[in-house]
């Protein structure tokens, strides 16, 4: 068990014989009382400048303070298809939601790779992202996130999701994503044809904005798990966000929730 103080998994020990071997234990994960970094990377497999940046996302943690509770979540836009390689982890979703953070950053510019911190753009981000995680960890979170799951009779993954934002809060909401470790594509066209590349905490599945209505949310889903993703690599994340601001006012992940 992870003694890590941002968030507590307890891990429940009877499964039916009905569920498959591997995949989610189920779980039920509550975030901490300071803020875990939500940190964002933008990328595309079509973008030759995003490899450096994506090695550098899969070894996020080594490069953080050993006690750095950090959220990681890769997610790969569509708009890089058109010259060469159609990234099959893209969702147009993404493309959508990087052009929404720039605005509330109260930027222009669109582009590969782009990291976001706490919703916030971070631009020298080889340089200065542990100073920022450790910004983000030192503060009291804003917000509390309760995160169930468990595997159904069927083998799909039902969600249960709770959220509330501390009193006076402004408008906020609710974001859910699955995410999967350890992915290998040979390119074979486009900037990297030729190259293999890995990736690593790259989103599957999006839900999302569910709006805080009187500063609480609640959200239930079953997603389908294709055969082709890794159980044992699944991480469940869930985090608030202000809808003026694009602050996140906090995030967990449950890979602790994730295995056989």
């Amino acid at each position: 068990m992870n003694s890590r103080k941002f968030a507590i998994c307890t891990l429940v020990a009877a499964f039916s014989a009905a569920l498959p071997a591997a995949g989610f234990a189920a779980c039920d994960v509550r975030s901490g009382p300071q803020t875990a970094a939500l940190v964002e990377l933008y990328t595309s497999e079509g973008c030759s400048s995003c490899p450096p940046a994506d090695r550098q996302f899969s070894r996020l943690r080594q490069s953080l303070d050993p006690a750095a509770e950090v959220v990681p979540l890769a997610l790969h836009v569509s708009y890089w298809d058109y010259i060469g390689w159609k990234d099959v982890y893209a969702q147009g979703a993404f493309g959508e939601r990087q052009s929404w953070l720039v605005h509330a950053n109260q930027q222009k510019t669109v582009y590969t790779p782009q990291f976001f911190v706490g919703g916030a753009e971070l631009r020298s981000w080889q340089g200065a992202l542990r100073d920022r995680v450790r910004q983000l960890n030192r503060l009291p979170a804003a917000a509390a996130i309760r995160v169930q799951a468990d595997l159904t009779a069927s083998g799909a993954l039902a969600l249960r999701a709770d959220a509330t934002t501390r009193a006076g809060a402004g408008p906020a909401a609710l974001y859910l994503a699955l995410a999967e470790s350890g992915l290998v594509t040979k390119v074979t066209r486009g900037e990297n044809g030729g190259v293999t590349l890995a990736h690593d905490h790259v989103v599957r599945e999006w839900i999302g904005p569910i709006r805080l209505a009187g500063g609480a949310a609640q959200a239930q889903r079953e997603i389908a798990l294709p055969a082709a993703w890794n159980r044992a690599q699944l991480e469940v994340v869930a985090f608030v966000q202000d809808e003026r601001s694009g602050s996140v006012l906090q995030a967990l992940s449950a890979q602790h929730c994730a295995g056989s």
